[in-house]
């Protein structure tokens, strides 16, 4: 891992730059949110509707990987980079995934987001 790299661990800084913007790929969502010069930070997600734990682990080995050679010379600087796992990340090519990647990292440096998603309502329960 790159000295200048740092990992997100606490689930309140999933959940803050899950606010920010974000750029779908075939294979992830980047998500990316300024953090207030706590320098380049990076997460990963892959929910269990990916697969069981070996397609889960080898997905998030594969975007660690990414980071890591990417964030370095293409992240934006103080800021918060989560890549959250999509069902066609697994069998992507790895060059593929690297060309997606800077091409998200790219858009994001410029301000360039997707839609954002719509709110979840939370359901009323019903007695």
């Amino acid at each position: 891992m790159h000295p200048s790299l740092s990992v997100i661990t606490k689930r309140s800084d999933f959940l803050a730059a899950n606010r920010g913007m974000r750029n779908a790929k075939p294979g992830f969502v980047l998500l990316t949110r300024p953090n207030e010069g706590k320098g380049k930070r990076y997460g990963i997600t892959v929910t269990k509707k990916i697969g069981n734990a070996v397609v889960r682990n080898r997905m998030k080995r594969r975007f660690r990987e990414l980071l890591w050679a990417a964030l370095p010379s293409s992240g934006l600087a103080d800021h918060d980079h989560i890549l959250i796992g999509r069902e066609g990340g697994v069998e992507r090519d790895f060059a593929a995934l690297a060309e997606e990647l800077d091409a998200a990292l790219a858009r994001a440096a410029k301000g360039e987001g997707d839609r954002a998603r719509r709110p979840r309502h939370k359901r009323s329960r019903r007695a």
